[in-house]
């Protein structure tokens, strides 16, 4: 039970409770406190640090590969994957803008689609509609994005010809948190860690917000949890379990850059001498619909497979780390961004773009809020 004192000073006569302290949560808390200079903010942490996918993801700074834009072409219209790139593109450099380059760690080495030896038809595919992905995404880079790249890795098992994206980078996610959080902390917004929020009930004045821990009251409450949305709001996303492993240092490692394939289920990149890969998730898509962390043996043996049969095939390689992510997706890609009632706003569904689009659904969450 909490005292008079933690009460008093950390939960009482709050403006703006946000659940979730990723990339949006801080986000929004950072806009809400140039709107309301004088407001009490407080964000609730299910974790000891941010839970879902901010500090598990892979450090991306992309927004789709070829196959990846051909496949939203067919359930979205032109125009709106467009505007989709266009927001993950402005988003990468708003997080640039905001942290910097060196806190980031952000290296511009360009990134790579790679396809098997048995995607022949989407391999040709990809091929065929680069000119025409290029000319659609004019308006945005002026230049070609993606251009023919020979095999120089050693990857193995593979088409010869890669698909290469100057305008990609990556960058480091734990660096890009405690930017952020630090951020947070100067601009006096108070951050709960292990606190799960269950459940609130609005009332004409305020929402009574019910934690594991205690019980409290906002003016305002903020849903950015992204993967665990649906325990506490009934909108339509779903969540994405990401699994993820990194090698131990590999001397001479010659690979540089970020990698996508099949559709962007699955992604490597280097970590300075390291190789870090992820995906597998569209093996068994209802079993990784999950909040649980952890891996499947399914899904580490086909990871282990792509290390050594096209990633690395002559390089004795160790692997140091296994972790998970939880992300938020739907049967649409753009996110959800909206009231939910007079006081309850959420800002969720980002799609597996978090590190793009994070920054910009924070801001425009909080600009909800007159």
């Amino acid at each position: 039970m909490l005292s008079y004192w933690e009460y008093k000073s950390w939960l009482q006569q709050v403006d703006f409770t946000i659940v979730g302290s990723g990339i949006v949560g801080i986000n929004c808390a950072l806009t809400l406190r140039k709107k309301f200079p004088k407001a009490k903010i407080i964000i609730l942490e299910r974790g000891i640090l941010p839970q879902g996918a901010s500090t598990k993801n892979a450090g991306f700074a992309c927004f789709g590969s070829v196959s990846e834009i051909l496949d939203d072409l067919k359930s979205h219209s032109e125009e709106e994957v467009i505007n989709l790139i266009q927001n993950r593109w402005t988003g990468v450099q708003h997080l640039r803008s905001l942290l910097g380059d060196e806190k980031l760690k952000f290296h511009s080495l360009g990134g790579y689609e790679v396809f098997s030896e048995k995607e022949t038809d989407l391999y040709e595919e990809c091929l065929k509609a680069r000119e025409c992905i290029n000319t659609m995404l004019s308006p945005i880079f002026g230049q070609s994005v993606f251009e023919e790249r020979s095999n120089t890795f050693g990857f193995q098992n593979i088409k010869e010809t890669l698909l290469w994206n100057q305008f990609e980078g990556q960058l480091d996610t734990g660096e890009m948190m405690r930017g952020l959080l630090d951020l947070a902390l100067k601009q006096d917004i108070l951050i709960l860690n292990s606190i799960t929020v269950t459940s609130f009930e609005e009332n004409a004045s305020h929402v009574s917000i019910k934690t594991d821990k205690f019980d409290m009251e906002s003016s305002y409450l903020l849903v950015a949890t992204n993967g665990f949305a649906k325990e506490i709001l009934n909108e339509q996303v779903q969540p994405a379990r990401a699994q993820v492993l990194i090698t131990k240092p590999i001397n001479d490692l010659s690979i540089k850059g970020t990698f996508h394939m099949y559709k962007g289920f699955n992604y490597f990149r280097n970590v300075e001498n390291r190789i870090l890969l992820g995906g597998g998730r569209h093996l068994n898509m209802d079993q990784e619909e999950t909040i649980s962390f952890g891996q499947s043996e399914e899904i580490k043996t086909y990871l282990l497979s792509l290390l050594k049969e096209v990633i690395l095939p002559d390089t004795d390689f160790e692997i140091d780390q296994w972790w998970s992510g939880i992300m938020g997706v739907g049967s649409k890609k753009h996110p959800i961004v909206k009231p939910v009632s007079a006081r309850v706003y959420c800002g969720v569904r980002l799609g597996g773009m978090g590190v793009a689009i994070g920054s910009a659904v924070g801001q425009e969450l909080a600009d909800l809020i007159s």
